[in-house]
This record gives C-alpha cells, sequence and structure tokens, in this order.
C-alpha cells in the first residue's frame, strides 16, 4: 500500500509543505523513520528528531515553527494524535483479511451467519451462534452455542466465547482472552470440602469495547456480567463474576476485580490494582498502579493510592513522613538518651 502526501492531506485535512506525491508505505516512529515512512511530531521534547529524521513524511501541528530545516514533507494538521490515529485505522484497513470462511473452520448449520465474514482456519462456531456482518474471526477461536456477536467485531486467535455470551458491535478481543468462564464460586461443606456452586448466568459486553490479551471475564452466577459501551482493558485483566463496569472506563494490566463489584463510568485504574468483591466505586475514580480497594468509593471524581487505598494526595503526604521514619527515629534516641542523662543525679 502506497499513499501520496496529497492523498494523505485530503485524508487528514491538512495542509502540504514540500513535494505533494512523495509516497509512503508505512507509518514510524520520527526517530526511526526511513525513506518511505510517515511520522508525527507531537511533542516537542522529540523536535530534535524532526531536523534529523528520515521520514519522507511529518505530521505536525498548524503552528510548529521549526527552528532548523526539515528534510521531511510537512503536513499540518489540528491536532496530530488524532490524525496519526485515523492514519493508522488506514494502514490497518489495508491489512486486514479478505473476507471468506476458511474450509478448515467448523460451523454448525444451526449457526447463522452475516454477510462480509472471515472466519479462519480451525474456528468453532456452535449451534445457535449469530454473527453480525463484517466481522474478522481469526483462526483457533471458540465461539460456544447461543452466542451473540454484532457488526463489525474483531475476534483475534485463540479467544474462547462460552455459551449464552452477548458481545456488542464494534469490539475488539485480543488473543487468547476467554470470556464466560465460570465465576469463582464454592460452598464450604461439613467435612472442609468445597461444592462447586453453578455459574448459570451469561457476560454482556457492550459496543465499542476493547479487551486485551490474556484476560479473563467470568460469567455471572446468576444474571450478567457486564461490561458497559466504551470500556478499554488491557492485557491481563481478571473480571469477577457478577461485575460491572461503567462506560468508558479505562483499566490497565494485571488489575483484579472480585465478584459483584460495580465500578462507574469514565473512571481511570491503574497497572496491578486490586478490587475486594461487592463494593460500589463512583463514577471518575482514579486509582493508582498496585493500589488495594477494599471499600466503597461514593464521592466521584476520588483519586487514590496504596494498599489498602485512600486519598491519593493524604496518601502523598503520608510517604513523605514514612520516608523521613529512619532520621526521625535517630532523632527520637537522641532526645531519650539527652533526657535520661539530664535525670541522673
Amino acid at each position: 500500500m502506497q499513499l501520496s502526501a496529497k492523498e494523505l492531506a485530503s485524508l487528514l485535512n491538512g495542509q502540504i509543505e514540500g513535494d505533494p506525491e512523495v509516497l509512503v508505505n508505512r507509518p514510524s516512529k520520527i526517530e526511526e523513520g526511513g525513506v518511505g515512512s510517515i511520522s508525527f511530531l507531537g511533542n516537542e521534547r522529540y523536535e530534535a528528531h524532526a531536523y534529523t529524521t528520515d521520514a519522507s513524511i511529518l505530521l505536525v501541528s498548524k503552528d510548529f515553527k521549526p527552528r532548523q530545516l526539515v528534510k521531511a514533507t510537512l503536513i499540518r494538521v489540528d491536532n496530530v494524535y488524532k490524525a496519526f490515529a485515523l492514519l493508522l485505522d488506514e494502514f490497518g484497513r489495508q491489512t486486514s483479511p479478505e473476507a471468506g470462511i476458511s474450509p478448515q473452520a467448523f460451523i454448525s448449520p444451526k449457526a447463522e451467519l452475516g454477510k462480509d465474514l472471515f472466519i479462519g482456519s480451525s474456528s468453532v462456531i456452535e449451534d445457535g451462534a449469530r454473527i453480525g456482518d463484517s466481522c474478522l474471526i481469526y483462526p483457533q477461536t471458540y465461539i460456544g452455542k447461543n452466542v451473540k456477536i454484532g457488526n463489525n467485531v474483531t475476534i483475534y486467535p485463540g479467544v474462547r466465547i462460552y455459551s449464552d455470551c452477548i458481545i456488542g458491535d464494534h469490539c475488539i478481543i485480543h488473543a487468547n482472552t476467554v470470556i464466560g468462564s465460570d465465576g469463582f464460586g464454592f460452598a464450604p461443606q461439613s467435612d472442609s470440602l468445597y461444592k462447586k456452586i453453578s455459574q448459570i448466568g451469561n457476560v454482556i459486553i457492550e459496543a465499542h469495547v476493547e479487551i486485551g490479551s490474556n484476560s479473563v471475564i467470568d460469567r455471572a452466577t446468576i444474571g450478567s456480567t457486564i461490561i458497559r459501551a466504551g470500556v478499554k482493558l488491557d492485557n491481563l485483566i481478571q473480571v469477577g463474576h457478577n461485575v460491572e463496569i461503567g462506560e468508558n472506563t479505562v483499566i490497565a494490566a494485571q488489575t483484579g476485580i472480585a465478584g459483584s463489584t460495580k465500578i462507574g463510568k469514565n473512571c481511570l485504574i491503574g497497572g496491578q490494582v486490586g478490587f475486594v468483591g461487592h463494593i460500589k466505586i463512583a463514577d471518575g475514580t482514579r486509582v493508582q498502579a498496585q493500589s488495594g480497594v477494599a471499600s466503597n468509593v461514593t464521592e466521584p471524581n476520588t483519586m487514590l493510592f496504596g494498599y489498602p487505598a485512600f486519598a491519593y494526595r493524604d496518601y502523598i503526604r503520608s510517604y513523605t513522613v514514612f520516608r523521613q521514619l529512619p532520621d526521625l527515629y535517630k532523632r527520637l534516641h537522641k532526645l531519650e538518651k539527652q533526657l535520661a542523662e539530664k535525670k541522673q543525679p
């Protein structure tokens, strides 16, 4: 795939400075750009690379004023990051597989398939499953009985979607993620053994959700585990049974959410955060990485840090004192020694 500066400027609503006919075939980092690539300058800390890069085209903001000669053709845009995201979408579309169903895929005659699908080899689609239009289902994917998948969904290799789960339009599910596995429910018995509690609910994932690789979303014991529209989950995330995650919440890698916890919308959760079960987290909550949340958060837009987590600013003040404890201990010990000497006859 090759695009000219003129074509890209039209796509991105930008203004050209330089050769409108120069061609590029790939995006690149500004510090690694080579001939035939397009890069971007979105942060002034990288400005020095604009004068040394070998990229053929460089996206810059409309108010960028070069201090030296720039060899690359410039395309000036209102929002560099937004323009580069659109550019990546364009290159991504060109690398997507063409529609078609592999003869090595197993598809139940009782499944319903939409139009313009790609279904890769060794994929399995069970009885009653319904797949919407323009979906990409990569090899070795398992889609269980009565699963419903919307339009324009991308499912990468090795994903397992258990029975009765629902996936909304425009979702992306990355490799080896499991959706709808049993929740962690066991009843202790008098003989110290544990009896498994049947998990008969499902998982509902609304539109425009993206889920990273090797994540697990457990089905509900009864009812539904729900991931609301626009949620973005990183790799290696555990979502317990009957959890609900609100709209447009973003959660970083290795976070674990125990059963029946409700997280509000527009929350930002750092990596390796742990949530105990059966709590509610207010809209707009921000939790720093490696924090542990053990109680309800009732005030919207709260910032939390620590283990167990408490107010971010209180944590920073406390940590400042904590770092001084060795010195404070020495001073206290010295004062005690001086006081003891004064008491001696």
